[in-house]
């Protein structure tokens, strides 16, 4: 199921043993563009250090309730690794991360998910990675600070990142939605990280491989509804481009 991260900010967190919290925002990669984490608002509740979840945890979105559950229990959670707010998530804090909770880490193989397209949640049958595996260099980025970044088509400035759209089952993320200025004010279209063709962390603006025309004509988003399958075909017909869902 698709949702927005802007919805999901707030959301309660139910782990197997009681309330922990809210989700507050997402930590994802520039590669794969899939969230590796939620951060969590604890309050008061280990309020000294971040609180990381790893998709691995996440077992349902339930839209209707306002909450995210949690495969966890508070102990768990509680003597997991910790890491410090102002400290950024490095990779040996991942590897002792993954290591205590004994999840397949998603930065050996080629897939998504390291050796699979999806979440693999079956212990039996994970194929963990060996010591010797081709490894990526994930650069995560935060989804609240991302937000605002500007947007380059090919032949000009189009707008600035307002939200993205998380499918739930992969936790990729399907769309970055932008909201247009200069032309057409108020519009927000959808753009598949697909379609990213560089990021300029340092410089707070993506590249996209698409016109300012093909954009000005493509199906309008609006954050009343999420887009459903009937709208992503339309919108991957307009740039002639495969949908993920083929895949």
């Amino acid at each position: 199921m698709l949702n927005s991260a802007k919805s999901l900010k707030g959301y309660r967190l139910e782990c197997l043993d009681g309330h922990i919290g809210k989700a507050r925002e997402f930590y994802f990669d520039d590669r794969h563009w899939t969230v590796r984490y939620l951060v969590a608002d604890t309050g008061n509740w280990l309020a000294s250090h971040q609180v990381l979840l790893s998709p691995y945890a996440l077992v349902g979105v339930m839209s209707d309730e306002g909450k995210i559950v949690v495969n966890l229990t508070k102990k768990q959670i509680q003597e997991s690794p910790s890491l410090d707010t102002d400290k950024s998530v490095s990779r040996q804090y991942e590897e002792d991360y993954y290591g205590y909770y004994g999840w397949p880490n998603y930065w050996s193989g080629t897939d998504m998910w390291g050796n699979y397209p999806t979440i693999q949640r079956d212990h039996e049958q994970i194929d963990f990675p060996a010591n010797n595996e081709r490894t990526w260099d994930p650069h995560l980025r935060s989804s609240q600070d991302v937000t605002g970044y500007n947007i380059l088509a090919i032949d000009g400035e189009i707008g600035h990142i307002d939200d993205f759209i998380i499918d739930d089952e992969t936790w990729a993320i399907r769309y970055l939605v932008i909201a247009t200025r200069n032309w057409l004010p108020g519009k927000k279209v959808l753009i598949s990280p697909e379609w990213v063709k560089s990021a300029n962390w340092k410089d707070l603006n993506v590249s996209i491989t698409l016109s300012c025309a093909e954009i000005r004509e493509s199906p309008e988003f609006t954050k009343d509804s999420l887009p459903s399958r009937d709208y992503e075909i339309g919108l991957h017909k307009h740039y002639d481009r495969p949908g993920y869902w083929l895949d």
